[in-house]
């Protein structure tokens, strides 16, 4: 009886420990669903394009990063964004951001560049480079946080992952196209190439006269050539404010110079009219040898070139055959054999003489 008293007593000591206990926060599973409502909560603001953010290097990895007071202003202009929070709604920005950091949904950093570049008033906005900042709260002056999550992809990405593959194999096909489609190909690519060099010599050349006459940087399509733009901003046409010295006119004189100076040097060494045309034959024969080429050619080619190799060796093989048997081209008797063949021609040429000559006297007769 003891026994089963005791345990009776081990079984309910074990219940006691399993049951949660009544001073915490809150149950673990309304813990688990406060989580899961963060972490929908940062995947929305992340999604929302109208938070501004950039790509930057973080210890060797590219992140996405967006600045404190650009977080403060997109939760004041977008308050319904926290309606995800639920019972949580009511928290303020600070108190949020910070429950984010820790989660690890976020990271604050820093900039890895704490000085002025010469030239420059001020550090840059948006840094290239980052380090993890060693105080994890959240702050709205020059700080930086970055996602540590990764972001769902859109259906239309994983369409496009799938549609690589298959471009990189319409690509390695051109050649077997026919001949309507690779000049369509041709053309386009053509096209495409020569607007872009145009667009990019247009725009040097424009920042280079109003920086020799007006000590101006102006670059229209800033962000043409940025890594991290995204695709509205990569076309964006008005070009930025310009927040750097302006050169003196020692600088300006000496690019002028130098501007000059090549100039003149690509008018000396550029190609005269003959060497034009023959530079544009030799492409335009290139190009025609590569819209032209199909595989029944090709192989119409090698059949050719192996029956051409088949002639040529047997040619070769028939030649000593013929050397043997063609009396002029009998080598030389030597020695004895050289005399008797001499002797032999001697008496046979006396014999046709005088059968001539018998001959002539019946005539005669």
């Amino acid at each position: 009886m003891k026994k089963a008293s005791g345990g009776g007593a081990e079984k309910k000591r074990v219940r006691r420990s399993s049951a949660p206990d009544p001073n915490s926060d809150a149950p673990p599973r309304k813990q688990a669903a406060k989580k899961d409502v963060f972490q929908v909560f940062a995947e929305k603001v992340r999604d929302n394009k109208d938070l501004v953010s950039r790509w930057a290097v973080l210890q060797e990895t590219r992140v996405e990063y967006f600045r404190g007071k650009d977080f403060v202003n997109f939760i004041k202009n977008h308050p319904e964004v926290k309606d995800v929070l639920e019972s949580d709604k009511n928290l303020e920005t600070e108190e949020i951001a910070n429950i984010l950091l820790g989660r690890s949904l976020l990271v604050r950093c820093d900039r890895v560049v704490k000085t002025v570049r010469p030239g420059k008033k001020k550090l840059s906005t948006w840094p290239a480079h980052l380090e993890i900042f060693p105080e994890q709260v959240f702050s709205e002056n020059d700080a930086f946080f970055a996602w540590t999550f990764v972001k769902r992809h859109p259906l239309w990405q994983t369409l496009l992952s799938f549609f690589w593959p298959v471009l990189t194999l319409a690509i390695c096909l051109f050649p077997v196209y026919p001949h309507r489609c690779k000049l369509l190909i041709l053309y386009s690519c053509a096209g495409v190439l020569f607007l872009i060099l145009s667009l990019l010599l247009i725009r040097g050349t424009i920042f280079g006269i109003l920086y020799i006459l007006l000590g101006k940087r102006v670059w229209f399509f800033p962000n043409i050539l940025a890594e991290e733009a995204t695709l509205g901003e990569l076309f964006r046409f008005w070009p930025k404010k310009d927040e750097e010295e302006r050169p003196t006119w020692t600088k300006r004189l000496f690019y002028t110079l130098v501007a000059m100076l090549v100039i003149l040097l690509l008018r000396h060494h550029a190609p005269d009219e003959a060497a034009r045309a023959r530079y544009q034959k030799r492409v335009s024969n290139i190009i025609d040898d590569v819209l032209e080429w199909s595989p029944t050619l090709a192989l119409s080619g090698m059949m050719d070139k192996q029956q051409n190799v088949a002639n040529a060796t047997g040619s070769a093989d028939a030649a000593p055959h013929a050397r043997k048997t063609d009396p002029e081209h009998e080598s030389p008797p030597s020695g004895d054999d050289a005399k008797s063949f001499t002797e032999q021609y001697d008496i046979k040429e006396v014999s046709d003489n005088v059968e001539d000559a018998g001959e002539e006297d019946k005539h005669h007769d």
